[in-house]
């Protein structure tokens, strides 16, 4: 994929358009005006948010479909029925396959290698964006395929690179840090069914960021608070699962 020109009006315009379409809420279009800026190469950091809420939108949209078509599966006995939903199932998988991969390539071909490599604050943006939308593609991607196994080794692979240069470059209460440790450890707890890693990511990035909570700057304060605070009820949700088991296993 080439990086495209946009003149400063063309791009200032562009811009204006997907805002109009983020408060109207048609996220389809704010994806088409996001994709001509994510081409230039060069993202503000008002753009990088707008580029991951238009995405957010389309694909989080479908992915709440596939997971009501997913469960109506196994409820459906009539075969004509169970025929219809699966080719409904499909078509929901297909538009998720086509948008992650839209959005990984933008991120692969341009926006990570464009990144210079001491902005760490947009690396860690980008990459933990990549490993989000490699955990999708894993979420529906039949199990033990070859499709699902690469998908979910180019999430490890994203969410390992970000946490490496997050946790060097960037503060514990640094919500993109944040956000990367509550997105890898709940990658850990669904997709690898592994728990006591999602429990030890997960507590680790919280325990460091409440030692730095006295650091936080005002302007981060929200949003570095409300993403501990979704940290510390995962840690509570899985931590009560773990001891269930345990009991269940006695």
């Amino acid at each position: 994929m080439s990086i495209t020109v946009l003149s400063d009006e063309v791009r200032q315009n562009t811009v204006l358009m997907a805002k109009l379409a983020e408060q109207s809420e048609r996220y389809d279009d704010m994806v088409e005006h996001m994709q001509k800026i994510a081409r230039t190469g060069s993202l503000q950091m008002d753009e990088r948010n707008l580029l991951s809420v238009a995405y957010k939108n389309v694909v989080g949209a479908r992915r709440a479909s596939w997971r009501v078509l997913n469960q109506a599966e196994g409820l459906v006995k009539d075969k004509m029925e169970s025929e219809v939903l699966q080719r409904y199932l499909k078509k929901v998988e297909k538009e998720l396959q086509d948008l992650c991969g839209d959005v990984l390539t933008l991120l692969r071909d341009i926006l990570i290698p464009q990144c210079p490599k001491e902005n760490y604050e947009e690396m860690v943006f980008y990459l933990k964006m990549a490993g989000d939308y490699y955990r999708y593609l894993a979420e529906f991607l039949p199990k033990k395929t070859e499709a699902s196994n690469e998908a979910e080794k180019n999430a490890t692979d994203m969410y390992e690179q970000a946490v490496n240069i997050g946790r060097s470059h960037l503060e514990s209460t640094n919500p993109i840090l944040l956000g990367l440790t509550l997105n890898y450890s709940v990658f850990h707890f669904e997709i690898r069914n592994e728990p006591e890693a999602a429990i030890f990511l997960a507590k680790e990035g919280f325990d460091k960021a409440v030692e730095n909570l006295d650091n936080l700057p005002e302007e981060s304060y929200k949003d570095a608070t409300l993403i501990m605070q979704l940290l510390r009820d995962n840690l509570t949700l899985w931590n009560s699962r773990e001891r269930d088991e345990d009991v269940s296993g006695q």
